[in-house]
Formats: structure tokens, sequence, C-alpha cells
């Protein structure tokens, strides 16, 4: 941050010339002010990194002019220059938000060291700023799409939970149906986000290190314990840890992981000594019947009713269709971005094709193939040679459709036939235009059309 800007407030003018010859040597940008209402004014329109502020002036005190700064911004460095008599008032003002001070008479070198410490707790200050407000809108709920009621009303609960004091959240769903975009939504959505989010996927560590990744470890509790090491409980104290596939964790770690949510400690593997925690457990499974590992004993019953104090099932999205075509707009957007297309829309015939795939793999599998589509088309609009032959070529087996009509001896109407089509298209759709035209691969104002024209309303 070599071209910084620093306001110089002080009733004494050999001091501001000083201090402004000195910091624009070292290529600062410096504006001075004699008065505190003087520096108010120039703060206001000019927003410095720094603040160098005299205490004693005439009009407001140093400590006044200090609260209103503050009151303007909670991230701007305040030093303070205060006489030898005044140090007790410094102290004071250190407690009111002010980064350090300075005795007078003072070096100038000594106040370019703090100020070039002071810059750097500035420029790390906005890193960690700028970190989060990445992290909140990438795993904003805004990013969570859903149209169909079932996800409005998982969101809208994910919401509750994210404000609340809930300590345990169990997330259930199919691989790919957004379990980690949720629990990270939760997380930053939280009074927690400030503190660390971390993750561990229980079916990547083996179950000899489990324990110690989660509660740590002293020095010689194993033959590699060459150290003492925190564990994850420890490393995400206030935060949050996420447990990806919590099922497949073994049942002695169940039982420490249990005791730690009880009683909010825990000891290291082959400590002695219980150590507070304060952490949110967020814990997601793919297992269709969790409970059924209860039944069978490999998950601790008493765990899994503690988990499921609020319990999320995300259902999958063939379950929801509703949701396919705006999330796949969705991530249109998000991959024009990335890679600098102009995918505009999806034509009502491709629509069609991925309104009827069945997405086994769910949310993450649509979004593999829009960004597949995404890199390898030249087009501003997806149509169904763009799209894989998996979703072309699939046929319901279990559907009693089919796409063909015996034709009677004595001939049929066309007319008729597409009369009937546009009937059954809306009983299937309940009655929803939008779906039905999508199953007859047409737009919703010629669906309107036909209904009209054939007296369906």
């Amino acid at each position: 941050m070599a071209h910084s800007k620093i306001l110089v407030i002080d009733d004494e003018e050999f001091i501001t010339r000083a201090l402004k010859q000195h910091l624009e040597k070292e290529d600062r940008e410096v504006l001075t002010a004699g008065t505190g209402e003087e520096g108010l004014e120039v703060f206001k329109t000019d927003a410095p990194d720094i603040v160098i502020l005299d205490l004693n002036m005439p009009g407001i005190s140093g400590i006044e002019t200090l609260k209103s700064i503050r009151k303007l911004s909670s991230d701007v460095i305040v030093i303070i220059i205060t006489a030898h008599g005044d140090i007790e008032t410094a102290v004071s003002a250190i407690k009111s938000g002010a980064y350090d001070f300075i005795e007078k008479p003072f070096e100038l070198d000594r106040i370019s060291v703090i100020i070039r410490k002071a810059l750097e707790t500035v420029h790390l200050k906005r890193e960690v700023n700028l970190f989060r407000e990445e992290k909140f809108d990438t795993y904003s709920f805004n990013n969570i799409v859903g149209e169909s009621p079932a996800m409005k009303d998982i969101i809208a609960l994910a919401k509750k939970v994210a404000a609340s004091d809930a300590n345990t959240i169990l997330i259930q769903g199919e691989s790919g149906t957004g379990k980690s975009l949720l629990a990270r939504a939760i997380h930053y959505h939280s009074p927690r986000a400030s503190e660390p989010f971390v993750e561990i996927t229980c079916t990547a560590i083996p179950e000899t290190l489990i324990e110690s990744e989660l509660f740590g470890h002293e020095k010689g509790a194993f033959t590699d314990a060459k150290a003492s090491k925190k564990g994850l409980f420890e490393v995400a104290g206030g935060g949050t840890i996420y447990l990806d596939e919590i099922g497949d964790i073994k049942l002695s770690a169940q039982a420490k992981l249990l005791r730690a949510l009880e009683e909010k400690t825990f000891k290291r593997v082959g400590g002695l000594k219980d150590i507070k925690v304060n952490v949110r457990i967020i814990a997601t499974t793919n297992k269709k019947d969790l409970e059924g590992a209860v039944r069978d004993g490999s998950f601790r019953a008493d765990l899994y009713y503690r988990l499921k104090v609020f319990p999320v099932f995300i259902i999958p999205l063939r379950e929801r269709k509703e949701d396919i075509i705006p999330l796949a707009m969705h991530h249109i957007k998000r991959f024009n971005k990335e890679f600098r297309k102009n995918v505009k829309s999806i034509s009502p015939e491709a629509e069609k094709f991925l309104f009827n795939y069945p997405w086994h793999g769910n949310a993450r599998e649509l979004r593999n193939i829009v960004e597949r589509i995404c890199i390898l088309e030249d087009t501003n609009i997806i149509y169904p040679e763009h799209l894989p032959s998996e979703i072309t070529e699939y046929a319901d087996p279990e559907s009693g459709d089919s796409a063909s009509t015996d034709l009677p001896g004595e001939g049929l109407s066309l007319k008729d036939v597409e009369k009937d089509m546009v009937a059954r298209a809306m009983k299937k759709a309940g009655g929803n235009q939008t779906k039905a035209a999508r199953l007859l691969g047409i737009s919703r104002d010629a669906l309107r059309y036909k209904i009209q024209k054939f007296g369906l309303l």
C-alpha cells in the first residue's frame, strides 16, 4: 500500500508541515487539518486510510474527534499524538478504538515505523473483509435456486436455522442435491459467519485417524504422534464444523462426538484434560436410511437423534422438476461470465429434453452439462443438438405415454389429436401452463392460444 492516504489533524502547523514533508518522501498522500471540526470534514470527503490525531486542540477535543471518526468508519486506523502528561488520556483513547499513540516530541522515523505496521493492518483487514464478502456472495441463499414449493420451504427453514442458536443440523439427500452449498449458506448467514468454517469428509479419512482429526492428540498418543496437535473442534472454535457423510464415521468417534455436543467438552486422543468447545455441527449424509444404520447398530441412536434436532431433507431434482430450467439458467449466467460466452436462453425443444431427463446426478450433473456446453459451443441459444446424447436419447421405461399413435381404420382429425394432447399435457402438469408448455415443446403463449382455441379453459 505505497500510495496510501494519511490525514494529519493537529493545531500546531509546524507538526503538520513536518509530517507532511516526511511522509510524502515515502510516497504517501498527506492531508492536513488544524482542528477536529476541519479534520472531520476532510475525513468525510477524502476517506483516508490512516488518521494521525492530536489529543489537545481548540474546539472539539481529540477524544471527541476520535469518537466521531469511529462512528463514520470502524475500520480506519487512528494514531494518537499526545504530550507526556496526557499518557492516561492516550491509554483511554486506545480503549476507545485508537490503534497506537506516540508522545511529543517524537522522531519522524518512529512515526514511519508505526504507519508501516498500521498500513499492514489496514491491508489485512481489507483482505479479510473482501474474503468474507466473496464467501457471502458465493454461498448466499440467493445462489440456491428453487422455484418448487419444496425448495422454497427448505430455504425458508435453513434461514431460520442459520439465525438461531441451534448447535446441530442434519442435512440429508442424494449426492449432488446441494447439501454442501446449503451447509455453507447456513454458516455464512449465521452469527458465526466471521468464525472458521471447517470441513471434513468422513469417508476420506482412515478410521484410525478420524478421532485425531476431530479432537486432536497429545504427544506420544500413538506411534507417529511426535507432537501435540489441535483437532478440528479447536480449530473451528466459535465457528462451524461441516461433517460430510456423517453416516460413515466409526462408533468410537461417534461416542466422543456425542459427548462434545452434549457437554461441549472433549479430550484429545491420549489426553486427560477436558477442553471446552463452542461449535456448530452441520452433518450431511446421502444414506437413504440413516435410521436403518441405527437399527443395525452401525450408528448410535443417541447421536442420530441429537443431530436430528433440525433435520433438513433435500429431495432429488427429478422430483422437483420446476427447478430444472431455472437452475440451468442460473448456471448459464455463471459460466457466461466465467468463459466469456453469451448464451441467452434454452430452446423449448431443448427444455423438453432437460425436463424429461431423470437427473440421477441431481443439480451437480446439470451444472456439469451446462458447463460443458458453455465451454464447447458458440451459440446464443441452447438447442437439442448441443445436449449430450444421454439426454436426447433418454426414454422413460416406466412412462405409459407413447410418442406414436395408432391410426384407427376410419381415420382421425388432427385437430382432435392436438386438442387431446393439450388436454393431456394440462392434466399431467396439474393445470400449470408453464409445465404443460414444456411437456409439449411449445411456448407458454402458444399453449394459451391453443387452450382458448379448443375451449379448454
